[in-house]
């Protein structure tokens, strides 16, 4: 069954801006069945899959795109980078908007194709995978910023959802059906992943170690990335950890979170933190391979701090907002915050917690965005499992989860 998803709203409001719209993200999170579903009764669909329209698409892509096929989707997009300026001779010789959809699972190739011949003229949107917003049926089209809540405003959980069994078994829509093993889908995705996405971006001559590289980075989820840590645990250069890191994050593995600072030079020389995007994904390289040993293993603060910052992630990016307006916070007296959004000049602090009864001393660290000058600092929350919303201090929350 199709669950409506978030991001439908503005793939609309691009199709209405834009002559071509290029919709990214890692692979299974759905972006051809949101095609098929919102333009498939009017659209064309090509996926260069098919190694027919992949050898038509690289050996004479003026005849594979013309004018008399549009609107099209062409699916997986980056398997042939020389039909970038096929389809900018296309949407440039007409008036059409959005007659074009590309997807892609892989961005490095795809963006280097989209800035050489398509800047200025595409929309691109990022799907991950399911929210708890579209879980829930609670679309919001809105990036999640902290706010006041009252209780009536907050929605419950689904009936016989359970939170702990979701972050284990992952927000791949394919995984919402649980006649689907869990075990046997990421396996086939890991192998998938190793053997298209990577060989691509990078040589890898010994496919057990890169392998051995994702396990490492998924062990250190919600953690300050440590190139030097990860290389030793591999066997590795850091070099080389360096590169493959850049290929998880360009196939949208993970996404690496960096720190607020108010002078944006520092915040380039400072440390980031590692998320993975997709806690399944997380769990099975981890061997997490129940919810129940998730929610009492070593890992399980960790893994629902990923899974939130993950969450939040989404609401920007199903939004069409930068994600880049989330960072964390963490300065030189080690006084951290988990999240820190940035509305214009506005700083909202947020706290993760993995319990549902949170004590003041969980935003005791909010105070240092205070001295930070040329801001001003605006409601937070803390998000945890409560299941109604409560006041910890005047501008601060404990919110559930489903707030986000």
């Amino acid at each position: 069954m199709y669950i409506e998803r978030e991001i439908e709203q503005m793939l609309r409001s691009y199709l209405k801006q834009f002559k071509c719209v290029l919709v990214t993200g890692a692979r299974q999170t759905g972006k051809t069945t949101l095609l098929k579903h919102v333009l498939g009764d009017t659209y064309d669909y090509v996926t260069l899959d098919d190694v027919n329209e992949l050898n038509n698409a690289i050996e004479d892509p003026g005849t594979f795109l013309t004018e008399s096929s549009l609107p099209v989707i062409i699916d997986e997009v980056q398997l042939a980078p020389n039909l970038f300026r096929q389809v900018k001779f296309i949407v440039d010789a007409g008036d059409e908007y959005g007659g074009v959809v590309l997807t892609g699972s892989q961005t490095y190739n795809l963006m280097q194709g989209v800035s050489e011949s398509l800047a200025g003229r595409v929309g691109i949107l990022r799907l991950d995978g399911l929210s708890l917003r579209e879980i829930a049926g609670n679309l919001k089209s809105e990036p999640y910023i902290p706010r006041q809540l009252a209780r009536r405003e907050v929605r419950a959980a689904p009936e016989d959802f359970d939170l702990w069994g979701h972050i284990q078994r992952g927000s791949m829509p394919r995984l919402q059906d649980a006649d689907i093993d869990w075990y046997a889908f990421y396996s086939s995705y890991a192998s998938t992943y190793l053997e298209r996405d990577v060989r691509q971006l990078v040589n890898v001559r010994d496919q057990r170690k890169f392998f051995n590289f994702m396990v490492a980075a998924a062990a250190r989820t919600g953690q300050l990335l440590n190139v030097s840590d990860i290389a030793d645990a591999v066997d590795a250069d850091a070099k080389t950890v360096r590169g493959w890191l850049s290929v998880l994050e360009a196939s949208g593995i993970v996404v690496i979170l960096q720190p607020f600072w108010a002078n944006a030079n520092k915040r380039l020389t400072k440390t980031p933190k590692l998320y993975f995007m997709d806690t399944g994904l997380a769990c099975y390289l981890t061997g997490w391979n129940t919810a129940e040993q998730l929610r009492r293993g070593a890992m399980s603060g960790r893994m629902f701090e990923t899974f939130v910052v993950s969450e939040v992630l989404k609401s920007y990016a199903n939004a069409g907002r930068d994600t880049r307006d989330v960072f964390f916070y963490r300065d030189a007296r080690k006084r951290e915050i988990d999240l820190v959004i940035k509305d214009g000049n506005t700083l909202h602090p947020i706290e993760i917690k993995a319990g549902a009864n949170v004590r003041r001393d969980a935003i005791k660290n909010f105070s240092a965005l205070d001295e930070l000058s040329g801001y001003e600092v605006g409601f937070g929350n803390v998000i945890c499992q409560t299941e109604t919303p409560y006041m910890l201090g005047e501008k601060v929350q404990a919110v559930p989860v489903w707030a986000i």
